[in-house]
Order: structure tokens, then C-alpha cells, then sequence
């Protein structure tokens, strides 16, 4: 009796809506997971503050969201440009690129994020603390901005050590 071994299929045919939600899922729900984990920030009036005076000042959940998930998106992109990183050159490459991800995005994170919220935004007419820009707003411009590089620092920090780890 002869049987004829057939390869099983080493590669998926996906359709192109299923791609393009792949892809958005891809982009989109980290930032959606870190809105949530940056949410308790709003229990500050004067956060709520900045984000009501953002466009397109519909309320604060339409510019909140958009705000949250653009700044996911370099953290996204960046540790999927650095995985594809990885062999011919080996795992070292692509977690010497995800760590470089990791420490330029937070540190611009939490050097620009309070600048631009509280220097920038009032020069363009963005005038958006009640209480005058004094020292608990950047106090809390510098927590939220620290926070939020924190969310996504350490997922790629583990994941990078993870691929370091000679198994």
C-alpha cells in the first residue's frame, strides 16, 4: 500500500478585508488599551481640560481617543520595524532596534509630551489650565507623559528581553 505524503500548507491565503482588519487591529487596539490605562488622569479637571480644548471640541472622549491611539502609533510601528529586524543578523539585532525604540520614544515621550501641552499649546491658542500653568499641572503633565511612555516602555522592554534570552 502506497501513501502519498502531502506538505501541509506552510502559508495562509487571507482576503483583503481580513488583512486590513488585522492591520487596524494591529495599530489601533494598543492604543485603545492604553487609553483605558491612562484614564484614571482624567480624573483631573485640568486634564480633562487639555483634552476638551483640543479639536475637534466635540467633547472629551473625541479627542481623547485619537490623541491616545496617534501616541501608540510610534511605539506600534517602531517595535513592528524592529522585529522585522530580526535573522539573517540574528535576535541581537531586532532587540538592540526594540530597545532603541523603547528609550528614544519615552524619553521624547516625556520631555515633549509636557512641553507641548504646556508651552506650545497656550502660544497657539490652546489656553487650556484654569489654574495658570503652575507647579501641580506639571506635575501632572510630567506623571501622565512618564505613565504613558511606562505603558508601552515595559511591554517592549520584556519583550525584547524575552528575545534576548538564549534559549
Amino acid at each position: 500500500m502506497d501513501v502519498a505524503l502531502r506538505p501541509a500548507a506552510s502559508t495562509v491565503q487571507l482576503g483583503e478585508t481580513t488583512t486590513l482588519a488585522l492591520l487596524l487591529a494591529v495599530l489601533l487596539v494598543p492604543g485603545l488599551v492604553a487609553a483605558l490605562l491612562w484614564s484614571p488622569f482624567l480624573l483631573s479637571d485640568r486634564l480633562c481640560a487639555l483634552f476638551r480644548a483640543l479639536p475637534p471640541r466635540d467633547g472629551l472622549v473625541a479627542s481623547y481617543l485619537p490623541v491616545a491611539v496617534g501616541g501608540a502609533l510610534p511605539y506600534v510601528v517602531g517595535g513592528l520595524w524592529a522585529l522585522s529586524r530580526g535573522p539573517p543578523g540574528g535576535d541581537a539585532v531586532a532587540v538592540n532596534a526594540l530597545l532603541d525604540v523603547v528609550v528614544g520614544v519615552s524619553v521624547a515621550y516625556v520631555v515633549a509630551g509636557p512641553l507641548v501641552a504646556g508651552v506650545a499649546l497656550p502660544r497657539f491658542g490652546r489656553d487650556w489650565d484654569p489654574t495658570g500653568y503652575g507647579p501641580g499641572t506639571w506635575a501632572l503633565l510630567g506623571t501622565g507623559s512618564a505613565w504613558f511612555a511606562v505603558l508601552y516602555g515595559v511591554p517592549l522592554f520584556l519583550m525584547a528581553a524575552v528575545l534576548a534570552y538564549p534559549a
